[in-house]
């Protein structure tokens, strides 16, 4: 399980163009997984040094990833990609491990749209979401790509954005409740910082939602693709120990109206939950 959460400004005239003053784009994010699973932290790639994110480094998975930001200074053009799974879809012939799918989208030069139609023509993969965010000097669009069911829509940009491990049109109740949460959040803070320590309240307020241990149940779709365990996955953060497994990646990612970005990532670096943190703090001028 994963849960996603984006707010794209939708500019003056809608297609996302720069607002002085305001942010760009905030995201908040969870990854739920195997705590003993291997992972790097987040940082920028040697092979792509414009691209920033973790990376996974299970054996025969190794640099694949599942949130990465990625910017082009000589075109302008900022990507972000996300993958969540879609639990409880069983995808014949599934011969591909889907880690590439965001690694390959945030190092290239392909638009989310070409990117996202080539992905479907070409799906040898387990039941995904791919969410693609690609921000111009003057426009911005974000996509949602599926293949349970297959298809490719474009964002409404008027509101915030939720994702979880379910189809669109049927948000999980925790996707539906945390969309609203975070929705306030933005409206806080809509505007750029200030001051550091309004930078600070806004990320302590993502990252206090990403933390939230509330838990929306009973939810029918929850329950329908996850029976054994819908109680234990209804909350933000999952903390599911008994499995050994949980939220153990938070990350926001913020992007103001000249393209400079803050990525701040809070992991877990042993399988303990009670240990601490490893906090990544990256800045970056796209």
């Amino acid at each position: 399980m994963c849960i996603l959460f984006i707010y794209v400004n939708s500019g003056h005239g809608g297609d996302g163009d720069p607002v002085f003053g305001e942010y760009r784009m905030i995201l908040a994010s969870n990854r739920d997984e195997y705590y003993a699973r291997p992972a790097k932290i987040a940082e920028p790639w040697e092979e792509s040094p414009h691209v920033i994110g973790g990376r996974d480094m299970e054996p025969g998975r190794e640099g694949g990833t599942w949130l990465a930001i990625g910017g082009d200074n000589r075109t302008g053009i900022i990507r972000v990609g996300a993958l969540l799974n879609v639990t409880g879809e069983n995808k014949p012939n599934v011969t591909s491990g889907r880690g590439p799918i965001v690694a390959d989208y945030v190092a290239g030069t392909v638009s989310n749209e070409d990117y996202s139609r080539h992905l479907l023509a070409t799906d040898t993969y387990g039941a995904f979401n791919f969410v693609s965010v690609e921000l111009d000097r003057s426009k911005a669009s974000v996509l949602h790509a599926s293949n349970a069911p297959t298809g490719i829509n474009r964002c409404d940009l008027t509101a915030p954005l939720g994702f979880g491990n379910s189809t669109m049109d049927v948000p999980l109740e925790k996707v539906r409740h945390g969309r609203k949460r975070f929705g306030d959040i933005v409206d806080k803070h809509l505007k750029v910082a200030a001051t550091g320590h309004d930078r600070d309240a806004l990320v302590e307020e993502l990252l206090g939602l990403l933390k939230s241990n509330d838990k929306y149940f009973p939810d029918k779709e929850l329950s329908r693709r996850a029976p054994a365990q819908a109680e234990k996955l209804a909350s933000i953060n999952v903390r599911f120990p008994e499995a050994g497994y949980g939220s153990r990646t938070r990350t926001v990612i913020l992007v103001d109206h000249q393209n400079r970005m803050e990525f701040i990532e809070e992991t877990m670096v042993s399988t303990n939950l009670d240990d601490e943190w490893k906090r990544t703090h990256i800045e970056r001028q796209f």
